[in-house]
């Protein structure tokens, strides 16, 4: 039994909030998926981690670093070329708003 318990009321109020609407079998499925999701957590917070250096991914590889330069990327024709309307590499769109 996990600490936090998420109820029926709870699971209607954050679908009400989400602006979905629920059944009572869908409620009741989502308590019981929802408080599992929970018991997990609590699970892996009982996982002593002190001393654990966080890992930003498994391997040890080193990202290849390019320049931070502003540039239009050269490739507007090709981005554009597919496009329904196109004038000077820019997307012509209806006019939505007089």
């Amino acid at each position: 039994m996990t600490k936090s318990q998420i109820d029926e009321a709870t699971v209607r109020r954050i679908a009400h909030l989400a602006r979905v609407k629920v059944s009572s079998q869908e409620a009741h499925n989502l308590q019981r998926e929802l408080n599992g999701i929970l018991a997990w957590v609590e699970e892996l917070n009982a996982i002593p981690t002190d001393g654990v250096v966080p890992l930003t991914s498994a391997g040890g590889a080193k990202l290849h670093m390019r320049a931070d330069v502003v540039t239009d990327g050269g490739k507007a024709a090709d981005i554009v070329k597919n496009a329904p309307k196109s004038e000077d590499n820019f997307f012509l769109v209806p006019k939505v708003i007089e």
